[in-house]
């Protein structure tokens, strides 16, 4: 169990791994204190016997103390990394002393002080509620309260009496401990279960945001006289900062939106709506790619924050036989034509830098078996084992041997190199979008 939540590293689930070193330490010690025990063990342990005990013995406060420190908050946590230091400091110093002249009980008086310290302190947040709700991360410290209490009286006792020789039985210090092991236990559990419950309940609203999202997008492609469409979505995480739209003006013309919001998940999937909205307002002027990446930076300026976002923005008329493309930071429109690729850029500021930039627009001529690809960055920057990045060169290439597929052949087919192309156990590295554009 203390492996699993190393491993998983959450609060509530910490405690458990510093409880559980911390209670080898314990059985360590109850181990070395017996003699019998001790004269079972292989020669060389018995040799380095009174070295383990006084490592041990000095060190168990540190690691206790940081077990209290996975439950604290605020103030009460600074003061126990303070004392958990000073108990480190302790420790090196009774630890070396023995090294160099053989004695271990120099420095115990200031250990046992520490202890006291610490347990007073310790006592005094469980047992005030006003203090246990402000400086404990557990949602009940009832359980806490009596373990810690029942632990502190044995402990306070063994820590004053040893000193002047006097010695209670093992099994009062074992009961105390367990008493304590099963506190930390208990409400270690309470805030694993407490993290479970929120996590499930974020994952839930992940889920709704992600149906949102979805709904969002178009829900198929437009259909155009002389035109095939197949686009292609696909999220790192349950919701993603890319975003495609198709403006449909009639029959022959149609504009087609591809964006891509910096950052992943729930910041970026918010922006990436509002870029939704903000294509509505400006759908009017779809037939003039300048006005409308222009709207767009209008609407969005003052509000991305830290982020940004890339466009690109294409609008094809089949009745007149012409293209119009711009595009905001965006990567490269590629037009397969006659065997060959294009990559056409007409690119100006990403949106949000300033409030009025120029978009400058590249017109096209266009005809019967021209294949246009817009395309977000996370189709290109995909990494193999080595570290090289699918990239532009890769992407051409897949383009170029799979001319006499249709849109959506060679969309599964490019989804299908990029996913060879990275290692099978690496998660998806970004978001991915992809239009297929085929001129009949």
């Amino acid at each position: 169990m203390c492996g699993i939540a190393a491993m998983r590293r959450r609060s509530g689930v910490q405690v458990l791994v510093w409880m559980g070193i911390w209670s080898a330490m314990y059985g360590g010690l109850r181990l070395l204190d017996s003699l019998e025990a001790v004269a079972r063990l292989p020669h060389w342990f018995q040799l380095s016997a009174p070295y383990a005990d006084t490592v041990i013995m000095y060190l168990i406060l540190v690691v206790a103390t940081r077990a209290w420190l996975e439950l604290s908050l605020g103030k009460l946590r600074s003061l126990l990394q303070v004392m958990m230091i000073l108990g480190l400091a302790v420790g090196l110093a009774g630890i070396f002393f023995f090294l160099f002249t053989g004695t271990r009980d120099k420095f115990i008086p200031y250990n046992n002080l520490l202890a006291v310290c610490v347990l007073v302190v310790l006592v005094t947040v469980v047992g005030v509620p006003k203090l246990a709700r402000k400086f404990l991360a557990t949602p009940d410290s009832k359980i806490l309260l009596v373990g810690t209490l029942l632990f502190a009286v044995e402990a306070l006792y063994t820590n004053v009496s040893r000193p002047l020789g006097y010695r209670s039985s093992t099994i009062w210090d074992s009961l105390g401990f367990a008493a304590l092991l099963f506190s930390f236990g208990y409400v270690a559990l309470q805030m694993v279960f407490a993290n479970e419950r929120r996590l499930l309940s974020i994952e839930n609203e992940l889920a709704i945001a992600r149906e949102i999202q979805t709904s969002i997008l178009p829900g198929g492609s437009p259909e155009i006289k002389n035109l095939q469409i197949t686009a292609a979505y696909r999220p790192m995480t349950a919701v993603a900062g890319d975003f495609y739209e198709f403006i449909r003006v009639d029959p022959h013309r149609v504009g087609v939106m591809v964006a891509d919001v910096s950052g992943h998940g729930v910041p970026a999937a918010l922006i990436a709506a509002m870029v939704k909205v903000a294509t509505q307002s400006v759908a009017t002027r779809a037939d003039a790619p300048r006005e409308v990446l222009s709207g767009l930076n209008q609407i969005l300026s003052g509000q991305l924050r830290d982020q940004f976002v890339t466009a690109a923005y294409l609008f094809i008329d089949t009745e007149n036989g012409k293209a119009l493309y711009s595009a905001a930071g965006h990567p490269p429109l590629l037009l397969s034509r006659g065997g060959k690729l294009e990559r056409i850029e007409s690119n100006g500021l990403v949106f949000g830098v300033t409030p009025e930039p120029d978009y400058p627009v590249h017109e096209i001529s266009i005809r019967s078996g021209d294949r246009f690809l817009m395309y977000t960055d996370g189709v290109i920057e995909p990494e193999n084992a080595k570290g090289k990045a699918f990239g532009d060169a890769r992407l051409e290439q897949v383009i170029l041997e799979n001319q006499t597929r249709s849109p959506s052949e060679l969309v599964d087919k490019l989804l299908s190199e990029i996913r060879s192309w990275q290692p099978a156990a690496m998660a998806q590295q970004d978001d991915i979008t992809v239009v297929v554009i085929d001129v009949c």
